[in-house]
């Protein structure tokens, strides 16, 4: 007898998307969560004027710049800022990595210990003691999808990893999705924000707890991002921009996010977490080993279920490039060649290291759904690849 179907959905208290919805007019719905307001930003600072109306309207405010991705240290010391600034709520604007500064700050100023008690992996990995401050986000980035999932990834150097602080209540309360934000952004970084978008609506396609609920936001978002990442290459080539198509990357990111956190991902983000305590840019590592990581995935798949799913995704992708279903995993494979993206080895990540980031990696908690399973040996191979 087929078992009964059962899920959960959680996201944000309110999400909110569309072009002009970050600008002064928002502060006093942000200022009833709570003041002092601490304002996280990137280390760039606020370059559109819709966000630097916003934080001037926002008062008191305590504002700080993350200058790269979150470290332990970092967060410790913005934390302690608050506390003595008796912050009441707190707002990232920013990218993804920004955006999970802020989550993990709004979540430790009220904690009672210390943040290893609460991080997974290298700490104790607890549930939180208290309920985090109010937080809000708003992401200048389409890609990570932070702003609508219940985790920050954080760096501890002395340990080589991205590992991530997680808690339900850590859903923003409120997520502003402007895309006009993402407006001007240059290639290289909108290419690899998009990819990592795009890896976050096939994996929970693919991955064992998706759900009809994920599965029908995966069905619209994964054509919706290869459209919107050729026009945004197009527009590249002819040295312009496209907003059409940053809208639909800046949906597709807010699906992207939805999906992960309500089914799960796979061996694209179970290595990236290892990896990434060697190489800086999420979005690379992804870009990198999708298509190595589709592949081997697909060449194990062996229920009419799963092929099924990835009888899909060819056809999806086959359409957006304007090739068979055949042809599209080597259609997607070329588009990201022409991206001129670096290498993983070129990038930085170490030859000699990747045994040890596949080991790492087939533990992780992104692996647990990967669709089929995939030994350290195979893991190994996929990191060679991408080299």
């Amino acid at each position: 007898m087929a078992q009964a179907l059962s899920f959960e959905f959680l996201t944000a208290g309110q999400i909110q998307f569309g072009r002009g919805k970050v600008g002064a007019g928002l502060a006093p719905q942000i200022m009833t969560l709570g003041v002092p307001v601490m304002v996280i930003t990137g280390g760039s600072g606020l370059r559109h004027a819709g966000t630097r109306a916003l934080v001037d309207a926002l008062a008191p405010v305590l504002q700080v710049a993350i200058a790269a991705e979150p470290d332990l240290k970092t967060i410790e010391g913005a934390v302690m800022r608050a506390r003595g600034a008796g912050v009441a709520c707190v707002v990232a604007i920013g990218g993804g990595a920004v955006i999970d500064a802020g989550k993990a700050i709004a979540a430790l100023i009220p904690a009672p210990h210390p943040a290893l008690r609460y991080l997974e992996v290298v700490g104790e990995g607890r549930a939180l003691d208290a309920a985090p401050l109010p937080f809000v986000a708003i992401p200048t980035t389409a890609g990570t999808g932070a702003e609508v999932t219940k985790n920050a990834v954080i760096s501890v150097p002395e340990h080589q990893r991205k590992v991530s602080l997680r808690d339900a209540r850590m859903l923003p309360d409120l997520a502003i999705i402007d895309p006009s934000l993402c407006d001007g952004t240059g290639r290289a970084q909108t290419m690899m924000s998009g990819l990592d978008a795009l890896t976050q609506v096939i994996e929970p396609y693919l991955c064992t707890r998706a759900n009809p609920f994920t599965d029908a936001l995966c069905r619209d978002a994964i054509p919706r991002a290869v459209s919107g990442l050729r026009r945004l290459s197009d527009a590249f080539d002819r040295g312009g921009d496209d907003p059409m198509a940053r809208d639909d990357m800046a949906l597709a990111s807010v699906i992207g996010g939805l999906a992960l956190a309500n089914a799960g991902l796979g061996a694209v983000h179970g290595l990236a977490g290892p990896a990434g305590g060697y190489l800086a840019q999420h979005g690379l590592i992804c870009a990198r080993l999708l298509v190595p990581v589709l592949l081997a995935n697909e060449a194990r798949a062996e229920s009419p279920a799963l092929r099924g799913r990835f009888s899909d995704l060819r056809a999806w992708m086959g359409d957006a490039f304007g090739v068979s279903a055949e042809m599209a995993f080597e259609a997607l494979a070329r588009f990201i060649e022409g991206q001129n993206l670096p290498r993983l080895g070129q990038a930085g990540l170490p030859a000699d290291k990747i045994e040890q980031i596949a080991q790492a990696a087939a533990s992780s908690s992104s692996m647990k759904a990967n669709p089929v399973d995939l030994t350290a040996s195979d893991l190994t191979e996929i990191l060679r690849e991408a080299l």
